[in-house]
């Protein structure tokens, strides 16, 4: 891990030797490489974990009209239906401080108070005073940026790591290098975070190691709630990394091939990191591969078939 920590400070070495940054413009370039330079920095720092993502999952060819996934019992979206080239610019953010930020975003879909989408964003920053209205959870596809939290607290994030802002935060954001993420969203009604400053969450790639989740036992499932074993040997282990009022945030995994039943299942966004598996409500199933999103409603029934070993990062929603 060390010697890819190392590569990635020469890769930027190289960049700003070369001017890489010299386009951006001296102020904006000395920010952006200023910034990126601490991000690497960070993840050097004791304890920290560097944020190695998996292979890129191969891409689709684009969908015609640029539209997201036809209608289904339960919304999914693959990966290429979330292009940049297949999102809605909502244009230039009018409070930005430095760059010319522009979003432009795509919705997977909402049951209730849970919603999942992705959001692209171009260089800059701004402040953020007023406070969150809801939860969110992300998974960064591409691009390199921070979040600071009241007290100036910043916190990096880069590919493969998961960034959570509870109800309630105040800050600023800065896109150092084009964002772009899929997300999700619980809107729940309370803040519960009763920090005196509340805090962004960043989680890294690599503390989602097999080695580092914990057996499911009790046929009781952090992710699908109550399950029986159909066919096969699944063994599946999960990890709950965020846990506060009604929003939880974790990683699911199984080495193993194989089925188990869903009896009531939570209202959940699911974001496939790895492998193949199938989920089916109803008369509906879905294939889903690395870079799919997926969301399913609470007290849903079916089934999940792990056809090769499989990584998901999720997020439920109590309701």
């Amino acid at each position: 891990m060390a010697s890819k920590t190392l590569a990635l400070v020469l890769l930027f070495q190289l960049l700003v030797n070369t001017g890489a940054f010299a386009s951006l413009g001296s102020s904006q370039g000395a920010r952006h490489a200023t910034q990126l330079q601490s991000y690497l920095e960070s993840l050097g720092q004791p304890g920290a974990v560097a944020s190695f993502a998996p292979p890129a999952p191969a891409a689709a060819a684009p969908v015609a009209n640029g539209n997201v996934a036809p209608a289904s019992p339960f919304p999914y979206v693959p990966l290429s239906d979330f292009a940049v080239s297949n999102l809605e610019s909502k244009g230039p953010r009018a409070t930005a401080d430095w760059g010319t930020p522009a979003d432009a975003t795509a919705k997977l879909g909402n049951y209730g108070c849970l919603s999942g989408g992705t959001w692209f964003c171009t260089e800059g920053g701004w402040p953020s005073p007023n406070e969150k209205a809801h939860t969110e959870v992300f998974y960064v596809l591409s691009g390199f940026g921070s979040l600071d939290d009241a007290d100036g607290a910043r916190h990096y994030f880069g590919p493969g790591d998961t960034v959570i802002i509870p109800k309630g935060h105040t800050g600023r954001w800065d896109v150092n290098q084009a964002i772009h993420k899929v997300w999700a969203v619980n809107a729940h009604e309370q803040i519960e975070d009763k920090s005196p400053i509340i805090r962004v969450q960043v989680d890294h790639y690599n503390s989602f190691a097999s080695e580092l989740l914990s057996p499911v036992e009790n046929g009781y499932d952090p992710l699908y709630g109550t399950t029986a074993p159909v066919t096969g040997s699944v063994a599946p282990s999960a990890k709950t990394f965020y846990n506060v009022g009604p929003t939880q945030v974790g990683v699911w995994s199984s080495r193993e091939r194989g089925s188990f039943a869903v009896q009531s299942g939570k209202a959940s966004w699911i974001y496939i990191l790895e492998g193949v598996a199938y989920i089916t409500m109803g008369r509906e199933s879905r294939r889903c591969v690395a870079g799919d999103s997926v969301l399913l409603p609470a007290g849903w029934s079916g089934h999940v078939d792990v056809v090769e070993p499989v990584k998901k990062l999720w997020t439920t929603a109590a309701v």
